[in-house]
């Protein structure tokens, strides 16, 4: 909340800035010396040239048009103001020369260089760049030495501001790829756990079979109604083991060579023991189970509520170690199991940053939570604290 806060004051104050330069352009440029408004006739074109890039800048994302692409956005002022100078060039007018044009088109350089497609990421770069080192030959063809001054000053701004925006896309694209071998990674662990699943039921089928086939070769034809409990038993195996195949493979879309290191699966019972082996000295972690929340839940759903308390500790553990109060809840109600984890850590004692993970625990559990129907949210708590939750489907389907 206060990351967001900040970030939207560093917004407003940027725009304030745009619009406060761009006012400033209009002003200059419509100044015949007798009034301090824009009345002039050179200020239409900086006035046409300032709206076009405001717009292409601050036009709000969620209402641009499909055509106001990134590329249309960056590459058509920057067409503009190089039409603009090589007009005051021909005409031999003045043309004035102001800050809201060099922010402007140092903030469509950004722009092009962080979010253009690799293919036009280097024309409309090129296109502001040019159109920024062209401003100062309005008028002036001598590269005088100001002018000269003035190009190297634009040089090393349009050097940054690349440079800058080069970083923040790799950045991007690192953080994507990271995300991807996140999601990757758990659903090789969730083909693990359907392993494991099915393994599980179909060899309780195996053993119920061999036993069915024993009885029916030694006992009478009058006990062979003893035989009811053991079919039933496989009928109700092999249903469990096509409810968790169904469940768990739809989120299967990659296969890989990794068929070893495969994680156990945690289960309800195995949420106690981490929780006592989990609290430090001065922490006290609660368990809460509702009566009601059955030991015979399907054993994918056990093992996602157990890696969620699993991964929301670990957290605490990581980012929050001063927490004092620790609640770990599992309820059920109407079919469905909810699980939460709350502290009331304030964040101010931490491990080393080496010490941390990638920050991709959460995007897993996403994971693995929607594979089987279920939501996860995490935030922070009124007060103080952060708190996991995650409810899903409880019962077979």
């Amino acid at each position: 909340m206060k990351s967001a806060s900040v970030r939207g004051c560093a917004h407003g104050l940027a725009v304030g800035v745009l619009l406060a330069a761009s006012v400033v352009d209009v002003l200059y440029a419509g100044n015949d010396g007798t009034s301090v408004l824009p009345l002039a006739n050179p200020v239409w074109p900086t006035l046409a040239m300032v709206l076009v890039g405001l717009a292409a800048v601050l036009w709000p994302a969620g209402r641009r048009p499909e055509w106001l692409t990134p590329q249309v956005r960056t590459a058509v002022p920057a067409l503009a103001s190089a039409l603009l100078t090589a007009a005051s060039l021909w005409v031999r007018g003045v043309v004035v020369l102001g800050p809201g044009e060099i922010t402007i088109l140092l903030t469509l350089l950004f722009i092009a260089v962080r979010h253009c497609p690799p293919r036009w990421a280097l024309m409309c770069g090129t296109l502001d760049a040019g159109a920024l080192l062209l401003l100062p030959v309005r008028g002036d063809v001598t590269l005088s030495s100001d002018v000269m001054g003035l190009e190297i000053i634009g040089l090393l701004l349009v050097g940054l501001v690349s440079g800058l925006a080069g970083y923040l896309r790799s950045m991007d694209y690192r953080r994507t790829v990271a995300v991807t071998e996140t999601r990757r990674s758990e659903r090789l662990a969730i083909a693990a756990d359907l392993h494991d699943f099915v393994a599980h039921h179909v060899t309780g089928i195996l053993v119920q079979t061999q036993v069915a086939r024993m009885m029916a070769t030694t006992q009478s034809q009058d006990h062979k109604q003893d035989l009811d409990p053991v079919l039933a038993g496989i009928e109700r195996a092999a249903t469990e083991a096509l409810a968790s195949m169904r469940r768990t493979v739809g989120v299967l879309r990659d296969t890989g060579p990794e068929a070893a290191d495969r994680r156990p699966v945690g289960d309800l019972a195995g949420i106690a023991e981490l929780i006592e082996g989990f609290a430090t000295p001065g922490q006290r972690v609660v368990l809460r189970r509702d009566p009601a929340v059955s030991h015979a839940l399907p054993h994918e759903v056990q093992a996602a509520a157990f890696r969620v308390v699993q991964e929301a500790l670990t957290n605490i553990r990581r980012h929050a170690a001063d927490a004092l109060h620790i609640d770990v809840r599992l309820r059920e109600d109407t079919g469905r199991l909810e699980v939460t984890v709350a502290d009331d850590g304030r964040g101010s004692t931490q491990l080393p940053a080496a010490a941390h993970g990638g920050g991709f625990g959460l995007v897993g559990l996403t994971e693995r939570v929607s594979a089987l129907g279920g939501e996860l949210d995490a935030g922070p708590r009124c007060g103080a604290g952060w708190q996991v939750r995650a409810v899903f489907p409880a019962r077979n389907s």
